[in-house]
């Protein structure tokens, strides 16, 4: 991911010694160590004296965890936001400023993650110095363990192709900046690794369509480039740009492709695709679990699933997601467990305390532990579910569904959204296609019957007619993301297409209603819609 970090050291007997290093680490040991030292700093600042953090500091792990967990209530953004940020956010219009000082971590916070997360507002995540150094150290550990698990690797030396949010960010006073995490990280990089980073400015901080396209064009021209880093269905469009320019199949227009490191959301729906594209001849995907708040795991090459990484600032606990209300949240008498008493195949909602102080954060994704050994996991996608008629579908069962159905007609679907219909008790699906090669029908009949093989209680509500069959609209892919360019103001980078939006159903009833009473054209229907 880094390949420059380790050229000062004995190339790949660095990267050996590293990799034993981070394989040999203990995971609750570590967080036993964490938790005391975060508590520890804080402790002198607005949240540390409100949350009684003085009386913590010197008590060994268990009591000290003890009473943080009855001392420190778990909060969602929203909370988080109005207690402590709001207070310091000055906006009359024209200029918006937000400093946080000695507020939840001591000193100024230089940084805000600007993310939209599906259809929330504009969130601003403190991003610290702590943090960024953090970060670096996972990035590290991850290129070292695949360099010392791929002897035949040619990664060091060359370069990484950084698919970020634009590196024009937003001063926010006194020398804060806001905007995308991964720009963030791109645009504050150590000079030294210049060399080896792509795209560099002004590229890096163009208006999206003209970074993809220079970003096609980077990678065609510059055979240093092995390795690609972004979010799937970015890294896909930019693919599919190349393939456009170059008018070859992947592998033979970029046949120095190495790795593709993938994050953020699931790869599953879009592996078809990758598959077509590269004809078969595909680079190595490693998928990783980074956020705007924190780096929690990353996949070790020839390994199914992710390792728990709660090594780099952040103390990890899990909220089963049984314990969640109707919005997502956790109930008010939701039970946090430590890492030590997870469950393998229970589902979790993350909770957060960081070195840059978030404290017992609702972070919204969600993971299933694959063992409690070496804490493998999958990522299951955020805690929105279609839960409105009770049926608990969640993001990792709608996404399995438009794989199979990819899978069985040749990666049609890009992209997708799905939301409740309450009026007349159903699911709608929103698909954004490549080519209208599936029928309308055929579609929400696949979605159905996948979806009621994966979940119990949707086959039983749809068998009693208590859901009624799926409605779904095929849509020209542009589309969607013209909808996520100008309603959302969300495009590339690190932003998503939200798969499940629980707040859908006004507007997409409407759009279904008009489409097929009206008889209008896919673009009236998005345009009614709001999308």
């Amino acid at each position: 991911m880094l390949p420059a970090a380790l050229l000062s050291l004995p190339l790949r007997a660095a990267a050996d010694i590293r990799a034993r290093r981070f394989l040999g680490r203990d995971p609750l040991n570590a967080q036993r160590e964490l938790l005391p030292t975060l508590v520890k700093r804080a402790a002198s600042t607005r949240f540390g004296r409100d949350h009684g953090f003085a009386s913590l500091v010197g008590l060994p792990f268990e009591p000290l965890y003890r009473t943080f967990q009855r001392q420190v209530p778990l909060r969602t953004y929203r909370q988080f936001w109005d207690d402590y940020f709001s207070p310091q956010l000055v906006d009359d219009g024209a200029v918006r400023r937000l400093e946080l000082h000695d507020q939840t971590w001591p000193g100024l916070i230089p940084f805000f993650c600007e993310t939209s997360g599906t259809t929330a507002p504009t969130k601003y995540i403190p991003f610290t110095r702590e943090m960024f150094a953090a970060n670096r150290r996972a990035a590290l550990d991850m290129l070292a363990c695949y360099l010392a698990a791929a002897p035949e690797s040619r990664l060091l030396g060359s370069s990484t192709l950084y698919m970020a949010g634009s590196t024009k960010l937003t001063p926010l006073g006194n020398g804060v900046l806001s905007g995308d995490m991964s720009a963030i990280t791109l645009r504050e990089r150590p000079s030294w690794l210049d060399p080896f980073v792509e795209p560099k400015e002004p590229l890096s901080c163009a208006p999206w369509e003209e970074r993809l396209h220079g970003m096609a064009e980077l990678l065609l021209r510059n055979r240093s480039i092995r390795v690609i880093s972004g979010v799937p269905p970015w890294i896909l469009l930019l693919l599919q740009r190349v393939r456009q320019l170059s008018g070859k199949p992947l592998h033979a227009a970029v046949p120095q492709l190495e790795l593709i490191i993938h994050g953020g959301t699931s790869l599953a729906p879009y592996a078809d695709e990758f598959h077509r594209l590269f004809e078969g001849r595909q680079p190595h995907f490693l998928e990783l679990l980074p956020s705007s708040e924190a780096f929690m795991g990353f996949q070790l090459y020839g390994e199914r699933g992710m390792r728990l990484t709660p090594y780099y600032g952040a103390f990890l606990e899990f909220v089963p997601i049984s314990q969640l209300d109707e919005s997502g949240a956790p109930r008010s008498d939701a039970q946090a467990l430590p890492l030590s008493e997870v469950a393998i195949g229970e589902r979790y909602a993350v909770i957060l305390s960081t070195c840059a102080g978030l404290w017992r954060y609702h972070i919204g994704d969600t993971l299933r532990f694959l063992d409690t050994e070496q804490y493998r996991f999958e990522f299951t996608g955020r805690d929105k579910f279609l839960d409105r008629f009770e049926e608990k579908v969640t993001q990792g069962e709608v996404e399995a569904a438009v794989a199979a159905l990819n899978n069985a007609h040749s990666g049609v679907v890009r992209e997708f959204m799905v939301g409740p219909d309450i009026g007349n008790r159903r699911h709608c699906w929103v698909l954004a296609c490549r080519t209208p090669s599936v029928a309308q029908d055929l579609a929400a009949t696949f979605l159905d019957r996948h979806l009621m093989a994966a979940n119990a209680d949707y086959a039983t509500f749809r068998s009693q007619g208590r859901i009624n069959p799926p409605e779904v609209l095929l849509v020209p892919e542009e589309q969607i993301y013209d909808w996520s360019r100008t309603i959302r103001g969300k495009l590339g980078g690190q932003s998503k297409i939200p798969h499940i939006d629980p707040t859908l159903t006004g507007e997409l009833t409407a759009t279904l209603v008009s489409y097929h009473t009206t008889g209008g054209s896919a673009d009236s229907c998005l345009s009614f819609a709001g999308l």
